[in-house]
């Protein structure tokens, strides 16, 4: 995946998110593909920011790898 695919699928998980916010139906199934959507934001938002580092200290972004959610969900912010 290079930065143009990672930010298109940001795009679409963003805009599936809001359209399950601006809907009136909250069910628990709606609350849990939210908390879906969110975690995979998470995760792409940090192959990003792996895939420009890389690039700026000369490394082949190539190299950046999806971590585990986990891992990105316990990050500090």
């Amino acid at each position: 995946m290079d930065e143009n695919d990672i930010l298109n699928r940001i795009h679409t998980l963003v805009d599936e998110e809001h359209k399950l916010r601006d809907s009136s139906e909250h069910t628990d199934e709606t609350r849990a593909r939210m908390g879906k959507l969110e975690a995979d934001l998470d995760q792409c938002w940090d192959l990003l920011r792996q895939r420009r580092a890389k690039r700026q200290y000369g490394e082949d972004p190539d190299d950046a790898e999806v971590r585990p959610e986990p891992q990105v969900e316990s990050y500090l912010q």
